[in-house]
């Protein structure tokens, strides 16, 4: 008889344990909600209180260990700079990205400077070369504009020849038209000079010099 009367004394002590138990992790499991008022002084509450609503709080066990802080909602200026920073970012991630390309196909161009020197020379030189060529043109066409101006001269304003008319005008017009084709040319020297300048200058930074930013 006493064995059976231990176990039920056992069982006893366990039934009340469970209880007691099953509080102690309630108790646990709880969440306070703590903020500063618009006031500063301290709000709480096991939901969130209205005060704290747009606000930063605190998530608070009952036993005062600051589970989690929760920031503010940001504002509509701060999601713009957030934003526009993000934006700036990206940008630069992008442009760096680029340079690298930019100097790898560079360094893959020019197997030395000494080579990127002798290209230059060439390109350069073929443009000059068709640029004479264009400015002699230019000159032919001038000259034979002249001669029919001169032509012209011989007659009244209304009695010049409607051919020597008619060739004056295409002179001008072949002049013009050459002129154009020379300033684009000359262009185009100007942009390959102002290209290998920065290529140069980019390859040295990149073979013999410190990289940049340094």
């Amino acid at each position: 008889m006493g064995r059976p009367r231990r176990a039920d004394l056992l069982l006893f002590a366990t039934a009340l344990a469970l209880p007691l138990h099953a509080a102690a992790q309630g108790a646990g499991g709880r969440t306070i909600y703590c903020c500063e008022d618009n006031s500063g002084r301290p709000v709480c509450g096991d939901v969130l209180p209205m005060a704290c609503y747009g606000k930063a709080y605190r998530e608070i066990s009952p036993q005062g260990t600051v589970r989690r802080h929760v920031a503010a909602p940001l504002t509509a200026e701060e999601i713009a700079r957030r934003q526009a920073e993000e934006r700036r970012r990206r940008f630069e991630e992008a442009r760096e990205m680029q340079q690298r390309r930019l100097d790898q196909a560079l360094l893959e161009t020019y197997a030395s400077l000494e080579d990127l020197d002798t290209q230059r020379g060439r390109a350069l030189n073929e443009l000059n070369r068709q640029l004479e060529e264009l400015n002699t043109r230019m000159a032919e066409l001038d000259d034979r504009r002249f001669k029919l101006e001169q032509e012209r001269e011989f007659y009244d304003e209304d009695k010049v020849p409607r051919e020597l008319a008619a060739d004056l005008r295409a002179a001008e017009g072949e002049v013009a038209a050459q002129r154009a084709v020379i300033d684009a040319k000359t262009r185009e020297l100007n942009a390959v000079r102002a290209r290998f300048d920065d290529d140069r200058r980019r390859y040295v930074e990149l073979t013999l010099g410190s990289p940049p930013g340094r």
